[in-house]
C-alpha cells in the first residue's frame, strides 16, 4: 500500500474457505520389462494405445501383459518404469537352423533387435527382402511371400533373445546415483513430472520374490500407496496362509497395511503359444480397483468385483457366502485376498483386508477405510500450501478450518464419510505453539467399512399357525 496517495485505490483481500482438489486416488505404477519403449523413466500411459508403444506381449516381458490386463478392467492413469537391457537382459543366438515348411518357419525364441539371416553354410546371407519376400514377426514367426524362400529350403537365424534369468531383484529395486534414476527409484520423481503422486503400486512376476515385496511396502507410506503382493507361482492354499507366520519361505511375511496380498494367479489366453497360461493377479487388482475408484468411488471396496479378461484361475479356490470352512474363506481371515467363482458369479475379486489383518484390529485394515483417510490426508496437506507462512491470525485460523469442513461436507454428500466428520482447532495450540509458528487442526471422520458379513437371525413362530381357521 503506497503511504501516500491522491485519488482511489481497491485492495483485494483473500478470506474465508479454499476450495480442495481431491488427489488422484487410482494412479498405478508400473515396473517390470518390456522389449520396446523407454528405459527407466516415468512413462505416463492413458490407454491401450499408448501401452503398444512397449510392444507385444511376448513371452517373459511383464509390461505389455500387466497394461492388457490393467486396460482389461476399464479405463486407467498408469506410470510405467520399463528396466529392460538388451545389453544386459539377452542371451545371444548363433546360428539357429530351421527349414521352411508349408511356408512357415517358428523360431526357438522372440527375437530382440536385429535379426540376421543366412544360407546353409552360415555365411551366406539370405538374399530375402523383408516385406517382400518373407516376414518375422515379434513372436519369432517367418513367413514366406516369394519363390525366393522356397518350401525346404534351409535358413540360420542370428538373434538375441530375452534371458528371464538376468532380470534381478536389483534391477526391479534400482538405484538413485547423483540423480539419475532406474527402477522404482524412479518413482521419486512422478510428483514432480505429473503433478501426482502413485497409489497402487505394482510389479508383477517381480514381487513374487522378497526383495522386490519388501521393497515396495517399504515406499509405500512414502506415497499413500497400496503395494500388490502376489504370492510366487504355483503356490497353494495352505502354503499362502502358512507364508504368513514367522517360518515363511514366501513374500506374505508383513503385517503391513499397505501391502494387499493375492493368491492365486489368473489364466489367460496367450497368442503367442496359442494356450491358457497363467499370470499375475496384481495388474487384474490394479485394474479393478481403478474401475471402482472411476465408477463408484475410492472409499468402495475392491472386493467382490468381476474380474474381466480372464479365462479362469491357476486352480479352484472353494468358496461360499455362507460357509466359514470354504478356502476362500481362510485365506480371508489371515488377510489373503483370493478369487470368489460361482454359478453364474464370474470370477470375482474377494478380500477387503490388507496384511494387518488379523494381527491388528484397527478399521484401517480394511484396504478402503485405509485408502480413503490417505486420499483426505494429501488432499488437506496439498490446499493448505497456500495457507503457509501467512500471518497466523483469527482470520488464517477461520479459512483454514472451514477449508477442511467444506472439504468434509463434500465427502458426507457423496457418501465418503459420515456426518459429522470435520476439522476442528485443537486444544493443543498453546501461546508457546502458536509463538513458534505452530498451529494444529484435528480430523475428525470415518468413511463407511465394507459390509464383509451380513447375517440374518431366524425366528420359527408357531404363534403364527393361530392363523389357520
Amino acid at each position: 500500500m503506497a503511504n501516500y496517495l491522491h485519488g482511489v485505490e481497491t485492495i483485494e483481500v483473500s478470506q474465508g474457505a479454499r476450495p480442495v482438489n481431491i488427489v488422484k486416488s487410482s494412479v498405478i505404477t508400473l515396473v517390470g520389462t518390456a522389449p520396446l519403449g523407454t528405459k527407466n523413466t516415468n512413462t505416463l500411459v492413458l490407454s491401450p494405445n499408448d501401452a503398444a508403444q512397449f510392444g507385444q506381449q511376448l513371452p517373459g516381458f511383464t509390461i505389455p501383459q500387466a497394461l492388457d490386463a490393467i486396460f482389461k478392467q476399464g479405463p486407467a492413469t498408469v506410470i510405467v518404469v520399463n528396466t529392460f537391457s538388451e545389453a544386459d537382459n539377452t542371451a545371444q543366438v548363433t546360428l539357429e537352423s530351421k527349414t521352411i515348411t508349408n511356408g512357415k518357419i517358428k523360431l526357438n525364441a522372440a527375437p530382440i533387435g536385429t535379426v540376421d539371416i543366412f544360407l546353409t553354410n552360415g555365411t551366406t546371407a539370405f538374399s530375402g527382402v523383408a516385406g517382400t519376400d518373407y516376414t518375422l514377426d515379434a513372436f519369432g514367426n517367418f513367413t514366406a511371400l516369394s519363390s525366393v524362400a522356397s518350401e525346404n529350403l534351409v535358413l540360420k537365424f542370428t538373434y538375441k533373445k530375452l534371458d528371464v534369468g538376468t532380470v534381478t531383484s536389483a534391477q526391479i529395486i534400482g538405484t538413485n546415483t547423483a540423480g539419475v534414476r532406474t527402477g522404482m527409484k524412479c518413482w521419486e520423481t512422478i510428483f514432480n513430472t505429473f503433478g501426482f503422486y502413485p497409489k497402487i503400486l505394482v510389479a508383477p512376476v517381480h514381487c513374487e520374490t522378497l526383495a522386490v515385496a519388501t521393497e515396495m511396502i517399504a515406499i509405500a507410506p512414502k506415497y499413500r500407496a497400496i503395494a500388490l503382493i502376489d504370492a510366487p507361482l504355483t503356490t497353494t492354499v495352505t502354503q499362502a496362509i502358512a507364508g504368513r507366520g514367522p517360518a515363511s519361505t514366501i513374500n506374505f511375511k508383513t503385517s503391513s497395511d499397505r501391502a494387499y496380498l493375492l493368491v492365486p494367479h489368473l489364466s489367460v489366453y496367450d497368442a503367442a503359444s496359442d494356450s491358457n497360461i497363467n499370470v499375475p493377479y496384481s495388474p487384474f487388482m490394479a485394474g479393478v480397483m481403478s474401475r471402482v475408484d472411476n465408477t463408484e468411488g475410492y472409499w468402495v471396496s475392491p472386493s467382490n468385483k468381476e474380474i474381466l479378461g480372464i479365462v479362469g484361475t491357476e486352480y479352484v479356490v472353494t468358496a461360499s457366502v455362507s460357509d466359514a470352512t470354504t478356502e476362500a474363506n481362510l485365506l480371508n481371515e489371515k488377510g489373503i485376498t483370493t478369487t470368489f467363482t460361482g454359478y453364474g458369479t464370474g470370477t470375482r475379486t474377494w478380500g477387503n483386508r490388507s496384511a494387518s489383518f488379523p494381527t491388528s484390529t484397527d478399521v484401517k485394515n480394511f484396504i478402503p477405510i485405509r485408502r480413503m483417510a490417505d486420499i483426505v490426508h494429501e488432499s488437506l496437506e496439498q490446499a493448505s500450501l497456500q495457507f503457509i507462512d501467512k500471518p497466523l491470525n483469527q482470520a488464517t485460523v477461520d479459512a483454514i478450518r472451514e477449508t477442511g469442513n467444506s472439504f468434509f461436507r463434500t465427502l458426507i454428500g457423496r457418501g465418503a464419510c459420515f456426518p459429522g466428520s470435520r476439522c476442528e482447532y485443537s486444544d493443543e495450540n498453546t501461546p508457546e505453539e502458536l509463538a513458534a509458528g505452530h498451529v494444529t487442526f484435528d480430523l475428525v471422520f470415518m468413511g463407511p467399512t465394507p459390509a464383509e458379513r451380513i447375517t440374518f437371525k431366524s425366528f420359527i413362530d408357531i404363534s403364527l399357525l393361530a392363523q389357520i381357521v
